[in-house]
């Protein structure tokens, strides 16, 4: 009997060292300036894939869809980009579908609410009438800007040019060693 009391005991004790750690180390997270800086990176990572897909995108079957995708393409983005867009007016052609393949966050100043992406983007374009669709692959930089309202749009969107055979093999144009 005594030797059961003193193992469950033993056990409470365990278990109660295990808890107060584990509430420690949450604590401990809660508060760290490094996740909460992750989190919006996520966050910047998830929105911008979205917008960039939004801003390459459009169905202009009929001048309706044309509206709607441009309207999207202003939901997306703010500033210069977002003026710029207003100018835009509808018209029926060519629909352009865009699916972001990949994406990564080169900057982010969450003090100044600013950010960069690359991404790398599968554009499937049909011409008015609907026959063969043809597939293009962009390479974009996209600056991006908190809003007031906690999101994140694009302010800016480039293509990033693509490196020449040349300049890609020599090591000297992307700053490789080469003895001095």
């Amino acid at each position: 009997m005594r030797r059961a009391r003193v193992l469950a005991g033993a056990g409470l004790a365990v278990a109660l060292a295990f808890c107060g750690t584990g509430a420690w180390t949450y604590a401990q997270a809660r508060t760290d300036d490094g996740l909460a800086f992750s989190r919006e990176r996520d966050t910047v990572l998830a929105q911008g894939r979205d917008r960039i897909a939004v801003l390459n995108t459009l169905d202009a079957s009929t001048r309706e869809h044309a509206e709607a995708g441009i309207k999207a393409w202003r939901d997306a983005s703010t500033g210069p980009l977002h003026t710029e867009l207003g100018a835009t007016r509808p018209a029926v052609g060519a629909s352009a579908r865009a699916d972001v393949t990949e994406v990564a966050v080169t900057a982010l100043d969450t003090r100044a609410g600013t950010a960069k992406l690359i991404a790398t983007v599968r554009v499937d374009v049909t011409p008015q009438g609907g026959s063969k669709a043809t597939s293009d692959r962009k390479r974009l930089e996209a600056v991006l800007e908190r809003t007031g309202d906690a999101t994140w749009k694009v302010k800016a969107l480039s293509a990033v040019p693509a490196a020449s055979a040349d300049a890609a093999g020599s090591g000297t144009a992307t700053g490789g060693s080469e003895a001095r």
